[in-house]
């Protein structure tokens, strides 16, 4: 048995040295293309090594719990190499990273088998340390197998913990619920590591895909190499109708599916075996290929569920009953529901028309340009017929799509006129223009942003401001203001790299690269400071201005005047925002600076847990308080739903959030300033 493990290793490694020339080819054509068109090329050189080494390590799953400090020296030996490895097409150095991470993810697969056999001790002896310090990979495989069991039994704990909030309970039933909490966790962690030892196309495939994708990141966070599969994925989501089995989910706290609704007519609805609640834990699909949900990378769930090149899915499905049923569902065309525009009317004091706008989507495969844009057009006829007062375009939580569908959007409010400076890499400043002399609603906007609305939100909310066309209210955008196209490695077209390839620019020739759209009424948002913005990411593009101003002219910020001062003086005795505010400051306390050292004791960690569960509880709560607005349909969608019973639960619950959105609330009354402030 052992000659012929060592055969197997021997074999591939023998044909993963086959492929590092071909891994070679592919970094230099994507280099190629990179210093072709990418906006700010870079040299590759020591700086770049060095990015790559430790952004490759540290993505690794677990790598500074995985490898041993022996094993971390020597890999470290590339990091200052990579460089003139990759210059000189000697891509060797990625079957000795192979190679240490299969061999380390072996050994913790041993360790954990060990320990779910093993009688484990919650005698107070051992501690465990959470902190943000960096990756110090210092440890001794002794070291290593003592954390993992540490790890091990806080996670046994915290999942006791989890069951209820009644200790004296839990502590008369602790032997039975550690037997099995103990099973749940050793399985998962094992069902983890299999699935990155057993992945589909093997570790060297994922590996070198994940170099790809890091060597590209160095030039720009957005810069991404695609696959087939990744890049029809990514146009998905950008698209209004896509191949779907037409379901949308959300993780529950197991890491599996849970599937919040079905969109009328797809699969899934048809299917008439699904419903809102029911949890999705294992997929699979013709080719034999099966992930179990809870233990698999997402991107490989994603890939699976979404990917064209999958039209017939099979899903092991847990019903709300606890009944497991086991089913297929064939991909057809669906109108993406859960990324579409929808418009809602919206009453305090004042009648305004609400429209969500959750990406800027387009039908990339129609010529009847149809896409966000459009859409909002079509909404706003409805709007209008109701005689709204003013208007909200709700951006949170939009993270962007297509530049085109925002300068249309734009172009909605506005007169003909320039709305962008797009800057290449050759320093050519382009004006991109709204040409139609036609508003399609000139009424009051308030605008809604968060600090989760990115790219081409930020586009058009930046053109709005800049016009003095809208009020911006809510908290700092992300601040990426680069634009993206995707482009074949060669011929086949196998192989792309989503390149950044140009710069925007504001009108006035600023730019709100790393900075973000800065609101004129500015509110604090749950989780704020834990955000994911532009400025968190190494190697983002740098802010910075153009000697170019537009020919453009705004309207009267004047009219903006009383209505921001009135908000300004309304805000600082508002209860409901301070307590966002000071709720920020918990999470802040506990995720952003933990460093917290728990005795491993079942009373340790239950406290633990229970300052954590009584946080979000809070959070819970804060998003749930009712304001005082009005939601409803607007009159032409009120008459389409009587004949559509699909879609009103989706409709139901749309109105019913809206209902507790203290931003909207805080829009209306703005809107409502601006008319008085304004009348003539």
């Amino acid at each position: 048995m052992k000659k012929f493990t060592l055969l197997c290793c021997l074999l591939s490694v023998f044909a993963f040295g086959q492929n590092s020339s071909k891994t070679c080819e592919t970094l230099s054509k994507i280099n190629t293309l990179i210093q072709s068109e990418h906006f700010h090329p870079k040299p590759v050189d020591d700086s770049l090594s060095v990015y790559v080494f430790d952004t490759f390590i540290n993505d690794l799953y677990q790598s500074s719990t995985l490898f041993s400090k022996a094993e971390y020296q020597k890999l470290r030996k590339h990091r200052l190499l990579l460089d003139n490895q990759i210059l000189q097409h000697d891509c060797s150095f990625l079957i000795e990273f192979v190679s240490t991470y299969r061999t380390a993810l072996e050994r913790k697969k041993t360790a954990i088998e060990k320990l779910q056999k093993a009688n484990l001790k919650y005698d107070g002896l051992d501690t465990i340390h959470f902190s943000n310090k960096k990756n110090q990979y210092d440890l001794s495989i002794i070291g290593l197998q003592k954390v993992w069991e540490k790890k091990l039994k806080f996670d046994i704990l915290e999942d006791i913990s989890k069951k209820s909030t009644d200790i004296d309970s839990l502590k008369s039933h602790f032997s039975t619920l550690e037997k099995i909490a103990k099973s749940d966790v050793t399985d998962h962690n094992l069902c983890k590591l299999a699935s990155i030892l057993n992945s589909p196309k093997g570790l060297d495939y994922d590996l070198q895909n994940a170099f790809y994708n890091v060597f590209c990141n160095y030039f720009d966070p957005h810069t991404n190499y695609f696959t087939t599969d990744a890049k029809a994925n990514f146009m998905a989501s950008l698209s209004s109708s896509e191949l779907s089995l037409g379901l949308n989910g959300e993780l529950n706290e197991k890491n599996e599916i849970q599937i919040t609704d079905l969109i009328p007519g797809g699969p899934a609805a048809k299917s008439k075996q699904l419903e809102k609640g029911d949890i999705i834990t294992k997929v699979s699909n013709k080719k034999g290929e099966e992930h179990i949900i809870s233990c698999t990378p997402f991107e490989q769930i994603s890939q699976m569920m979404f990917s064209d090149s999958n039209l017939e899915i099979e899903l092991t499905v847990q019903k709300k009953s606890g009944k497991i049923i086991v089913l297929t569902l064939q991909k057809q065309l669906v109108a993406t529901t859960s990324h579409s525009v929808y418009s809602l009317i919206a009453e305090n004091e004042t009648k305004v028309g609400y429209i969500n706008i959750p990406t800027f989507y387009s039908d990339f495969d129609s010529n009847d340009n149809t896409g966000c844009a459009h859409d909002v057009e079509v909404e706003l006829k409805k709007l209008n017929a109701d005689g709204i007062k003013g208007l909200v375009i709700d951006l949170q939580n939009n993270g962007g799509g297509s530049m085109e569908e925002a300068v249309k959007l734009t172009g909605l409010f506005i007169n003909a006129g320039p709305v962008t400076l797009l800057v290449n890499n050759k320093k050519s400043v382009t004006v991109l223009k709204d040409d139609l002399d036609k508003i399609a609603y000139s009424g009051p906007i308030v605008i809604l942003i968060n600090g989760n609305s990115a790219s081409a939100s930020e586009f058009f909310t930046a053109a709005m401001q800049d016009y003095n066309r809208a009020i911006v209210v809510g908290s700092t955008s992300v601040g990426k203001a680069s634009m993206q196209t995707i482009l074949p490695l060669d011929k086949s077209k196998d192989e792309f790299v989503k390149l950044t390839i140009e710069k925007f620019y504001r009108i006035t020739g600023q730019s709100h690269q790393i900075k973000g759209i800065v609101p004129d009424v500015i509110l604090p948002m749950l989780f704020e400071d834990i955000s994911l913005r532009e400025s968190s990411y190494k190697t983002a593009l740098v802010n910075d201005s153009i000697p170019v101003r537009a020919n453009y002219k705004p309207f009267p910020k004047a009219l903006f005047a009383t209505p921001l001062e009135l908000s300004r003086f309304r805000l600082e005795d508002n209860i409901r925002f301070k307590d966002i505010s000071n709720l920020n400051k918990e999470i802040d306390a506990v995720f952003t600076n933990p460093k917290v050292t728990l005795a491993l004791t079942f009373d340790s960690v239950f406290k633990h847990c229970n300052t954590i569960t009584a946080l979000r509880k809070k959070v819970q709560k804060a998003a749930v308080i009712e304001t005082n607005c009005r939601i409803t349909n607007n009159s032409a969608d009120a008459l389409t739903l009587k004949e559509d019973e699909a879609n009103l639960e989706i409709n139901a619950v749309k109105i019913s959030d809206l209902k507790y959105s203290p931003y909207l609330q805080e829009a209306i009354t703005i809107i409502n300033d601006f008319n008085i402030s304004n009348r003539e």
